[in-house]
Parts: structure tokens; C-alpha cells; sequence
């Protein structure tokens, strides 16, 4: 008899499944892509989900930053946490940001969730971004917090 423990240690789903399962259900685009969409005119907005610590480091110009875990609030119209830019987007492409895409795979899933039209997530993140040339800038981020 297997016992009540190793039975749902066989069904608990690792970090990798859950973006994998995120992945199918959201869209991707190149960070060549992306740079070629708003030199072209495109009205993108870059959502950085990484922490205000990562973002000093090193952030995509114009992006905003919105912390994975204050997301849900930051894009609630009824929200103390409400951030102009990010609720006003629900018709406008955004792309969301993170290391490696990860945290923004997940996070795709819940915008679309919460109504946002147009979600792509930046594949491979800040890491392939900078990979690729694509302009980075440092230093803290001066736009409101949720």
C-alpha cells in the first residue's frame, strides 16, 4: 500500500511544470521581436516583475516595474495598490519581464485571467534581452509602486 504522502508527493507539481503549463496557455515573443515591434511604433508596455533590487541593476528602458507579488493589486481598478499605467493597459500590448521568463509566464496566465487582451511574455527574460545587445539602462526606478 502506498502511503498517503508518497501518493501526493508523485502528484505535487514542480516550479518547471507549473511555467511548462504556463507556456501553453500564453504568448511568447523574442526580445529582437519585441525591440522591433516598438521601433516600429507599436504602443508596448514593458512590465518589469522582478524586485526593485534586480531592476536597479539592470531594467529595459521605458519599462515599469511592477513586483511579481504585488501584481494582482497593482492591476485591480478598486485597489489601494492600483498603478495608472498597468490598469489602463487591458486593450494594449504588454509584455512582461522578468530573469529568465519564468515569473512572467506565470504571471501572463494571470492578467489574461484578469482580463488583459494582449499579454506576451519576453522570452528568456533580462538575461536573453541583454544577450541580444537590446538597450539596458541601471539605476533605482522613480515611478509610483503598487
Amino acid at each position: 500500500m502506498v502511503d498517503t504522502e508518497q501518493r501526493s508527493e508523485s502528484h505535487r507539481k514542480t516550479l518547471a511544470d507549473l511555467v511548462a503549463e504556463a507556456r501553453r496557455q500564453i504568448r511568447e515573443i523574442s526580445p529582437e521581436d519585441l525591440a522591433d515591434a516598438i521601433d516600429g511604433g507599436e504602443p508596448w508596455l514593458i512590465v518589469d516583475l522582478r524586485e526593485p533590487y534586480e531592476y536597479e541593476r539592470l531594467h529595459v528602458p521605458d519599462s515599469i516595474l511592477v513586483p511579481r507579488g504585488l501584481l494582482e493589486g497593482a492591476v485591480e481598478s478598486n485597489s489601494p495598490h492600483r498603478i495608472d499605467t498597468l490598469c489602463e493597459a487591458r486593450d494594449r500590448p504588454v509584455a512582461l519581464l522578468c530573469t529568465t521568463g519564468a515569473r512572467s509566464a506565470l504571471a501572463a496566465v494571470v492578467l489574461q485571467q484578469m482580463g488583459f487582451t494582449s499579454v506576451a511574455n519576453i522570452a528568456g527574460g533580462i538575461e536573453l534581452w541583454e544577450g541580444e545587445d537590446l538597450p539596458t539602462a541601471s539605476g533605482p526606478y522613480l515611478g509610483p509602486l503598487p
